[in-house]
């Protein structure tokens, strides 16, 4: 895989655009962050020139910038070396200090070579992330109550682009069009969207539904929903996000589903995925390419359950192009829009009532996952989704790449 060619950076105005819609819509507040407040900034090396315009917009704000610059293409080495003891260090009360700390985190993903992991052993992968999972918890519990929100943006980088057969240009022209950051005012047009995904949501929420099930050439899966569950809208958290999703029950789920959209994941690319559901359980599994580092995957406590069921309609999508990055493939538009299930952690926003006021043991109860695991795997291809209302009734919710209600 060559590595990228870092000379080709979008222009001043575009930069100023995408730092603005990160620190002024995505984290989640109508007038962007109050004074006073922490944004921690993860931005890979190569992606240095949009740290500049993150700083400006937070100091403008009156915000505090944390900003931890990631160097790239040092994880091979860290994943060779490091002995058990290392790749399960936890720094708790430095994380722990992180997380009280921090009002916000803003996230640039720059995957400079997506195969860089292939070589490494996925159990190490999946060992180092899953002895992380208490600083990410912290962060869930503070989101809970409101007080830390949080976003994920794309860095366009060659190696992607070469995968998706574009040219570095053209694959950020991908990012600048789906991200409106070409617009006059690219936060009302974020606003836009919102409105018309609360309007898609309003109507599904409205909806009573024990359970969806899912038909097509490549799918034929029930999905039970649960008690007090609610459609959630990705606009003011990823950017791009045109989805609609919720985290079902996951003891309801059963059928096969297989995906058409490669994953890039943990240095790797997964084809061909697909899995098999019984009671919740995914009972048998197979990849095309990958396949040993899916079996890590599903091993990770509570991953071989479904965290997340998503649909995208190709009305909103503003994504034309295979990206060779989830964060785009799972929003992406065409002819059928797109489903993505997620194996994992369940979104608790997406309960109907206040999340802080949930014990453990009653997310158990209502049949949230819970995992250090939390990954989306896509397909594009044609389905129907039908809702099962609690009174006998059905609904076509989702057809020909569209929400119907």
């Amino acid at each position: 895989m060559p590595m990228t060619d870092h000379t080709y950076v979008p222009s001043d105005k575009i930069l100023e655009n995408y730092a603005k819609v990160l620190v002024h819509f995505a984290l989640g507040k109508k007038e962007g962050i109050a004074k006073g407040e922490v944004v921690e900034c993860l931005v890979p090396d190569i992606a240095k020139p949009l740290a500049k315009g993150l700083q400006k917009e937070i100091l403008q704000a009156g915000g505090h910038m944390l900003l931890r610059l990631i160097p790239t293409g040092l994880d091979k080495d860290f994943f060779t070396l490091a002995s058990e003891e290392q790749l399960t260090f936890f720094p708790a009360e430095h994380l722990k200090s992180r997380a009280d700390l921090i009002n916000h985190s803003i996230g640039i993903i720059a995957d400079d070579d997506p195969t860089e992991l292939s070589e490494v052993d996925p159990a190490k992968i999946m060992l180092a992330r899953d002895s992380k999972k208490k600083y990410r918890d912290w962060l869930i519990e503070k989101e809970n109550h409101g007080k830390f929100t949080w976003t994920l943006a794309l860095w366009g980088v060659q190696a992607k682009a070469d995968l998706v057969g574009l040219s570095i240009e053209k694959y950020w022209d991908q990012i600048i069009h789906a991200c409106f950051l070409d617009a006059e005012n690219p936060i009302e047009e974020w606003r836009r969207v919102k409105k018309l995904q609360q309007k898609i949501r309003n109507s599904l929420n409205t909806l009573q539904i024990e359970y969806v099930t899912m038909q097509g050439a490549d799918a034929d899966i029930t999905i039970k929903l649960g008690p007090e569950r609610v459609w959630k809208g990705g606009a003011d958290r990823n950017i791009p996000s045109f989805e609609l999703f919720t985290s079902p029950d996951w003891r309801g789920t059963n059928g096969w589903i297989t995906f058409n959209q490669p994953l890039y994941r943990y240095g790797n690319i997964l084809e061909g995925v697909e899995l098999h559901f019984e009671n919740g359980i995914v009972t048998k599994y197979n990849a095309s390419k990958g396949k040993k580092v899916l079996e890590q995957m599903l091993k990770s406590p509570n991953a071989n359950k479904v965290g997340e069921f998503s649909l995208t309609d190709n009305r909103l999508s503003r994504i034309t192009h295979p990206m060779a990055e989830t964060l785009y493939d799972e929003n992406i538009g065409g002819p059928f829009g797109n489903t993505h299930l997620a194996i994992g952690m369940a979104y608790k926003d997406c309960y109907r009532g206040n999340p802080a006021q949930v014990k453990p043991e009653e997310w158990e109860a209502m049949g949230y996952n819970d995992s250090p695991e939390h990954t989306d795997i896509v397909s594009t291809t044609d389905r129907t989704v039908t809702a099962h209302l609690v009174d006998g009734t059905e609904k076509v919710i989702y057809k020909d790449g569209q929400f119907t209600v």
